[in-house]
């Protein structure tokens, strides 16, 4: 049977803008919808006050100084955002009784990608997917903003991080430079939300971009290791696995911490029908197993891994074995 695991390769992009809006002097205030529009995505821009009543009043819009649309009551207007560093200028002219106010809006995307990985889960060698989270694991999510400005590409250390995990602000893992998050994941929860707010000091430009990291549960699972060929990771053992003679049974706890196995801070169990075995060797991950010539049956195998530190880090299996 062969090993088939859901890979959880998490990226997500998300893509923002600066956003500047200054108004002659009333009380009007600008929405945009996204908040943080990507580089050509179709944003809306709304107006509101509490002060007059925008519904009875012309409104007219310009984009880089060309009027494009008016009417009364035209509170909203829709515009493609520009590509990353560029700006576009939207200028809404309202009409009210007592003079003409004009709102001007500055719309300035850059694009932001964040990628996550699980520093301390474990995965055998060859292995080609993603070391996925596990409970109390150490998570590092780095983000990979694009801002560009006359000058060329912003170099990601030069820009100021706000950090959020699960919608709190995190002041110690925020800051100048600071372009990469760590944290623990949460025993509790099986998924963890990670946003953050990018900037360049000049507050020319920023952009905001959130993911989900989920959790999975530790598991172990068994191979042969072939005096000649080594570990047969290509195939795992069924749960029920005939041997002859002496055979060499290797297992692969995925996802646990720390990835170096041979640590103290793992505690190996391993059982033959109920009974503890006592391994010699130093690389406890090695169960050697030898059935007398001329006998049959079949035993339970069994072992249980326990990170002595982690409490939520402790994982078992079973097989049967036929000789």
């Amino acid at each position: 049977m062969k090993l088939k695991l859901l890979l959880l390769i998490i990226a997500f992009t998300f893509c923002g803008t600066t956003v500047n809006a200054q108004s002659s002097g009333s009380n009007i205030s600008v929405a945009l919808m996204p908040s943080y529009p990507a580089p050509y995505e179709d944003t809306t821009i709304t107006l509101t006050s509490y002060l007059y009543n925008l519904d009875s009043v012309l409104i007219s819009w310009s984009v880089d100084g060309k009027k494009v649309a008016s009417g009364t009551g035209k509170k909203s207007f829709s515009v493609n955002a520009p590509a990353a560093g560029k700006e576009t200028n939207v200028t809404a002219t309202i009409y009210l009784p007592n003079g003409l106010v004009e709102t001007k809006i500055a719309i300035k995307p850059l694009a932001m990608v964040l990628l996550w990985q699980a520093n301390d889960s474990y995965v055998p060698p060859f292995y080609k997917g993603k070391a996925l989270a596990s409970p109390d694991s150490e998570i590092k999510i780095v983000a990979m903003p694009e801002a560009i400005n006359s000058s060329g590409i912003i170099d990601s250390k030069n820009m100021v991080y706000a950090w959020k995990k699960d919608y709190t602000n995190n002041v110690d893992g925020s800051g100048y430079g600071k372009n990469f998050f760590l944290y623990i994941s949460d025993y509790l929860e099986d998924l963890n939300n990670v946003s953050v707010t990018a900037s360049t000091v000049d507050q020319k430009y920023s952009s905001q971009a959130s993911i989900d990291v989920g959790t999975t549960e530790p598991k172990i699972l068994f191979y042969k290791n072939d005096s000649v060929l080594g570990t047969i990771w290509e195939k795992t053992l069924a749960d029920t696995h005939k041997i002859q003679g002496s055979e060499i049974v290797e297992a692969a706890p995925y996802f646990i911490s720390p990835k170096e196995l041979r640590t103290p801070s793992l505690i190996w169990s391993w059982s033959i029908n109920g009974d503890v075995v006592d391994l010699k060797s130093f690389n406890k991950s090695l169960m050697p197993l030898s059935a007398a010539e001329g006998t049959h049956g079949n035993s339970k195998l069994k072992l249980d891994i326990q990170n002595r530190y982690k409490l939520f880090q402790a994982i078992s299996k079973e097989i049967n074995i036929e000789f």
